[in-house]
């Protein structure tokens, strides 16, 4: 059933466990995530991000989930990540996505603030939720990567401050997590994320989920995480599913298509169990 990020993510907080939101820029994606949630009885979230749509454009990837979603046997919130533009918030906003992040992250807290709040006036009157981002999360290279990221570390009382003006339905936080593939094993600030959600109330999000230890994700959850983001993991399993059929012997597209779903399947199990997702519908 097709359902907004509220109705995921305020019963996890009530009941202590973590929601899985797994980016999905094919249908062999989708397909592993959603019939895992089924499998499992796991609520989920399942969309695509601003930066990843060369791969697959917006309206691609809401025609085939959110009839997907909508026929789901478990509550899937389709979820437009890392919004970067009003322009493309807009879009997914009227192409049916169920939740929309507007990230302004980079920009001075005035207009971070400023920004989210119209977000949330126009997403709120569609019974659309919002999630917003305090401080920065970066990536582990390339043009994101931050010299010393714990200098755009998400501060508690200013979360508060930003959440009371924002009306955000969850919240980003920057507690020593990163996008993309870690190259030392980070150093999460769970005193922080515990002191956020303390001041804010709010479900909590962490971006970067994906190569953090078992430990670093029940410890999260434990202190204030309701979501948890993953991409790169289940990416890097498709194509190692693809190159296993390959190995088998597989000799077309088709062929392959059940060792990169099964791959990726296993991921999206792991991660569920893991979050403490599993029978909760």
């Amino acid at each position: 059933m097709l359902v907004n990020m509220n109705d995921v993510l305020l019963p996890a907080k009530e009941g202590h466990y973590g929601v899985g939101f797994f980016n999905a820029v094919n249908v062999e994606m989708a397909r592993a995530i959603i019939e895992t949630a089924e499998e499992l009885r796991a609520p989920v979230m399942v969309g695509t991000a601003e930066i990843l749509l060369p791969a697959m454009s917006l309206e691609r990837v809401a025609e085939y989930l959110i009839p997907m979603a909508q026929k789901a046997s478990v509550p899937v919130c389709v979820h437009y990540d890392h919004g970067l533009t009003f322009e493309k918030c807009m879009e997914a906003l009227k192409l049916g996505f169920t939740s929309i992040m507007y990230d302004c992250s980079t920009a001075d807290y005035e207009t971070n603030a400023a920004k989210v709040a119209e977000m949330v006036r126009i997403c709120h009157a569609m019974n659309v939720t919002v999630e917003g981002e305090l401080g920065h999360v970066g990536d582990n290279e390339g043009a994101g990567k931050l010299e010393n990221p714990s200098d755009y570390f998400t501060d508690p009382e200013i979360a508060a401050d930003f959440v009371g003006r924002t009306g955000i339905d969850s919240l980003a936080v920057a507690v020593g997590n990163a996008h993309g593939d870690y190259k030392f094993p980070p150093k999460l600030d769970f005193a922080r994320i515990a002191a956020i959600a303390g001041s804010t109330g709010l479900p909590l999000v962490l971006h970067g989920g994906s190569g953090l230890s078992d430990s670093d994700f029940r410890t999260a959850v434990e202190k204030g995480i309701c979501k948890i983001n993953i991409f790169t993991d289940i990416d890097k399993a498709g194509k190692a599913g693809i190159e296993e059929g390959l190995s088998a012997g597989a000799a077309t597209m088709m062929a392959l298509i059940p060792y990169e779903i099964e791959a990726m399947k296993r991921v999206v199990r792991n991660k569920m169990e893991l979050f403490g997702s599993v029978h909760r519908v």
